[in-house]
């Protein structure tokens, strides 16, 4: 199994983010963690190289912080992730956030560091990692317009967009919501297993004893979750555990060129 889309850099783990990498060692093949936020590319390189060929990373701006850094610090940090390039598997996660942003002068701001960092995944010849939060059809829009071709859509939602998605050519995943959510239920019972692909979105999403996902705070999750996922997909799509194990796996190695 692996892991396409968590969080290692963040707060949750600083007590024993060793311990936790080293239970996933013991149960995954790769880790993919995505740095959503400048103030945490430094741990997250570190991550990479101190673990490598196991932990992988993205790196981007969350489109929740469009209000939090000026544009020199954006400059900064496109510059920092060029030339880090080497250590990175994918742009992300980025695109537009509707739920965290109202505002009409905010969001026309996310859609420009979109843009941006869609630019900067052509340059570098990376995958891009999409989050698309009550904005999924505008993202498609914009994808669309830049033509890319290698797109995950992280914690996809949306299931009238899916076939637009799956004709595009593009991957989604899947995280523990799809063990409450008939919405997500329904996509992954539509998506092929071929443009499938497990995440955790860890710390988030942590299952609590009475089944029922809970905030990070009372419940840190952790990439090893991935086989709820994996679990759950198998019972939807009625097929083995194995085959859903070895073809999300092969979905991710593949799309992210991971070394491994």
């Amino acid at each position: 199994m692996i892991d396409a889309h968590c969080h290692l850099e963040q707060p949750d783990y600083d007590e024993e983010r060793d311990v936790v990498i080293k239970r996933c060692k013991k149960q995954l093949q790769a880790v993919i963690t995505s740095c959503a936020n400048p103030k945490d590319f430094d741990l997250t390189i570190q991550l990479v190289k101190k673990y490598k060929n196991f932990i992988f990373a993205t790196a981007s701006v969350h489109p929740q912080y469009v209000k939090n850094f000026s544009e020199d610090e954006i400059k900064e940090y496109l510059e920092k992730i060029k030339l880090h390039k080497d250590n990175l598997v994918a742009i992300g996660e980025t695109g537009l956030d509707y739920n965290w942003v109202k505002e009409t002068m905010w969001r026309e701001k996310q859609k420009k560091l979109f843009n941006r960092f869609i630019t900067l995944t052509k340059n570098l010849q990376l995958p891009l990692v999409i989050h698309s939060r009550d904005a999924t059809k505008e993202v498609l829009e914009i994808l669309e317009n830049h033509a890319v071709k290698r797109v995950q859509m992280h914690m996809f939602t949306a299931p009238s967009l899916l076939n637009r998605v799956i004709d595009n050519g593009w991957h989604i995943s899947v995280n523990n919501l799809l063990l409450r959510s008939k919405t997500v239920k329904k996509i992954v019972r539509d998506c092929p297993l071929g443009r499938l692909m497990l995440e955790t979105d860890a710390p988030w999403l942590g299952i609590g004893k009475d089944g029922n996902i809970k905030s990070k705070h009372e419940v840190r999750n952790e990439p090893i979750a991935v086989r709820l996922v994996r679990d759950k997909i198998a019972e939807i799509k009625k097929i083995f555990v194995e085959k859903v194990d070895k073809q999300t796996t092969e979905n991710a190695i593949k799309f992210y060129k991971l070394n491994i």
